[in-house]
């Protein structure tokens, strides 16, 4: 082969520019980064298990649109035998009260976006800071 040099350099290259990605990540440990999710300090549990909530709730806030939308259920009740109010605002917020370090955090590191709030609108009490006897006050 006359372009031997070429072709070596050319692979070279390519090598360079397709495994850059990871020798970034992992220069700049970023490699194994996951999102810390801030919860409220008074917050036992969620509506089902945290596996489950980690992997799954989309699922689970999609079929309780459709229960409340189209059926008018408006209890759900949980695999540990509780019943919770099928509310966004007040059964999920209530914990995760601050959506920017909760949901967005995680959203954004995942890269989704979902649409919950094309509809619902962000409580002011949700955008504030929570106290620790969980009453909101309002953030400046």
């Amino acid at each position: 082969m006359y372009d031997a040099g070429k072709v070596i350099a050319g692979v070279i290259i390519f090598l360079l520019v397709v495994l850059s990605p990871f020798w970034y990540n992992t220069v700049s440990r970023t490699a194994g980064y996951v999102p810390e999710l801030e919860l409220a300090t008074d917050a036992k549990e969620c509506v089902e298990a945290t596996p489950y909530m980690k992997t799954s709730h989309v699922e689970l806030l999609n079929s309780w649109k459709e229960e409340v939308v189209r059926i008018g259920k408006r209890a759900y009740s949980a695999q540990n035998g509780k019943t919770y109010a099928i509310s966004l605002t007040d059964t999920c917020l209530h914990c995760h009260f601050n959506k920017a370090e909760f949901c967005d955090r995680c959203h954004n590191y995942t890269g989704v976006k979902p649409v919950c709030w094309d509809c619902h609108i962000v409580p002011k009490a949700v955008m504030s800071e929570k106290m620790d006897d969980g009453r909101t006050v309002s953030g400046s």
